[in-house]
């Protein structure tokens, strides 16, 4: 199930999620422009690496740039290639726009990288001692997510259904898309416990969407309600196509 937009307008230019989505994908264009070599080390550099973080292991001196701590914000703005780009800033324009118009700009920002910190850390106590570096915007994501699940579960969204050679275009309850979402990492984050190794911070996405839903009716403005009905716009999609 792939979200392609939703239907719910905004009152408010989104300027810090736009500043967001350009953000990202400068630092992605640099972070390629230093070739696979290159890249690794500013991986290394600015990712957050939970055996730094909690002190069981050092960083190599000559990859040392910023405090470790400050990684877990750096580590946001990184990621490991185009697809893991697309899907994350496809999210953040799809549902941060409306989360950013029912906090303000100010308290978006904040809330984005609040969810994103819980989030890191949520991934990083599965395994303290890992020297894997974990990037990527997912996790902070993940909170928009969850303050959307609260605020807008009545939103449309219109989302591809891939089913083999047939996909279907439809749009579905914001409540059903973010529920099923949260319930496929909750599934996925239990499967991965004990694994080791690299892959999806499972867990990131786990603890952000949490965070989201717990800190959403403090940063959202006293005007906004929860469960709010969008005006929608006048349109429906609900075809096949192959």
């Amino acid at each position: 199930m792939i979200p392609l937009r939703d239907d719910n307008p905004t009152t408010i230019r989104p300027v810090m999620t736009v500043g967001l989505i350009a953000l990202n994908i400068l630092v992605f264009l640099y972070q390629i422009s230093l070739g696979p070599r290159g890249g690794e080390l500013f991986v290394h550099q600015f990712g957050a690496i939970p055996a730094v973080i909690f002190g069981s292991q050092p960083l190599p001196s000559e990859l040392v740039a910023i405090p470790a701590s400050f990684s877990i914000l750096t580590s946001m703005f990184l990621h490991g290639g185009f697809l893991h780009l697309i899907g994350n800033m496809l999210y953040l324009w799809i549902f941060g726009n409306n989360i950013e118009d029912a906090m303000s700009h100010g308290r978006f920002i904040v809330f984005y990288l609040l969810t994103g910190l819980v989030a890191s850390m949520s991934h990083f106590l599965t395994d303290v001692t890992s020297a894997i570096p974990t990037i990527g915007a997912s996790g902070a994501i993940s909170g928009i997510l969850g303050a959307y699940m609260l605020l807008y579960p009545r939103a449309r969204v219109l989302v591809l259904i891939p089913l083999g050679f047939f996909w279907r275009v439809m749009y579905i309850p914001a409540g059903f898309v973010l529920g099923f979402y949260f319930v496929i990492q909750l599934f996925q984050g239990t499967l991965s416990l004990g694994q080791g190794g690299g892959g999806v911070a499972w867990f990131a996405h786990i603890g952000g969407f949490i965070a989201g839903l717990l800190l959403v009716g403090l940063f959202k403005q006293r005007t906004v309600r929860f469960f709010n009905q969008p005006h929608y716009h006048a349109r429906r999609i609900d075809r096949w196509r192959s």
